[in-house]
């Protein structure tokens, strides 16, 4: 079976194939597996390792995620230009012992993907009543979330974003979705100090894209996107290649449609005991490379800082005068 569409929608034709229960899921749901690292990830990480054609399988894959890989072995080759024995190794080559036991656990990553808060809570509520301190296990899931992040990020790849994001040549533009736009104010009211350039896309969509005209091949787009993922970020993210623009994308540890046109890609978990994910990794990613492009950019961010605590000073309330001896 083929699955088309547009890849910014990644429920179209898939809604279809995840109305089971996921395998090898305990009593907690989602949060048995919250840590583990992600399908995409775990390719992302093993391409060095990889054989020519296994390479090429699995950059096809994550050009097209999820949905190339919801397809036979044989349409899956035919799609990559490599044998159907070249795409078992890849699969191989991953870590599963068959194609099904891939596609098994493809299946379930997109369930979790499309599950939604109402979907979440009526998991969540029953782990919640079996927990005699839900506040500790609350808190127990958001260190465990800010730990896996960082264990499972690779290091070069932080090391990239943050100097790009130091680089006062190119500048930077930031948006997140719903809930994560916050972290992307957050991010711009912090880079504005350390180093010139910096903006928060603003307004509607069809705003963006009057904004997007200005961009080119200097700029640098960071984009916060996590599931329920936003078709408008991903559209953008799609805009933003065409001309040429450099986008990260950080994201949970299913990837947002998004990811597939950005150059870096930066997943962190977001899963905890709750309806809703948190935030709490994605502002440890943020925060740490906030620190990283300060250290990278200290002897210039300091002077900026010296400058702007003068133009704070200076536009202060004026200093109370003395009554004239008449009043």
């Amino acid at each position: 079976m083929a699955f088309r569409g547009h890849f910014c929608n990644i429920s179209y034709g898939v809604r279809r194939i995840v109305n089971r229960p996921a395998s090898g899921r305990g009593r907690d749901g989602e949060r048995m597996t919250a840590i583990e690292i992600s399908l995409a990830e775990l390719i992302r990480n093993s391409l060095s390792e990889m054989t020519r054609s296994e390479r090429r399988a699995a950059q096809t894959l994550l050009a097209h995620y999820p949905l190339q890989g919801l397809e036979t072995a044989a349409q899956f080759a035919e799609k990559a230009g490599v044998s159907t024995p070249s795409v078992l190794r890849f699969v191989s080559r991953i870590g599963f012992a068959s194609y099904p036991d891939f596609q098994r656990r493809l299946k379930e990553e997109v369930e979790a993907q499309l599950r939604s808060p109402l979907a979440k809570s009526e998991v969540e509520h029953t782990v919640r009543d079996r927990q005699a301190e839900p506040h500790r296990a609350f808190a127990e899931a958001i260190a465990e979330n800010v730990l896996a992040t960082f264990r499972y990020l690779p290091a070069d790849e932080l090391g990239a974003v943050a100097s790009l994001l130091a680089d006062p040549r190119r500048p930077l533009h930031c948006l997140g979705g719903r809930f994560t736009d916050p972290l992307a104010r957050y991010m711009t009211a912090h880079l504005r100090i350390i180093r010139p350039n910096v903006s928060h896309l603003e307004g509607q969509p069809d705003n963006w894209r009057d904004q997007l005209i200005d961009m080119n091949g200097r700029d640098v787009l960071f984009l916060i996107d996590i599931r329920r993922y936003q078709n408008d970020l991903c559209g953008l993210a799609e805009a933003a290649v065409k001309r040429r623009v450099t986008t990260v994308v950080l994201t949970d540890q299913w990837l947002s449609p998004a990811a597939r046109f950005a150059r870096h890609v930066l997943p962190a978990r977001v899963s905890v005991p709750s309806a809703w994910d948190s935030n709490a990794a994605l502002l440890g990613v943020i925060e740490a490379l906030i620190a990283d492009v300060m250290t990278r950019r200290w002897g210039e961010s300091r002077q900026r800082m010296s400058a702007i605590e003068g133009l704070r000073a200076r536009s202060g309330p004026d200093e109370p005068t003395a009554p004239d001896a008449g009043e």
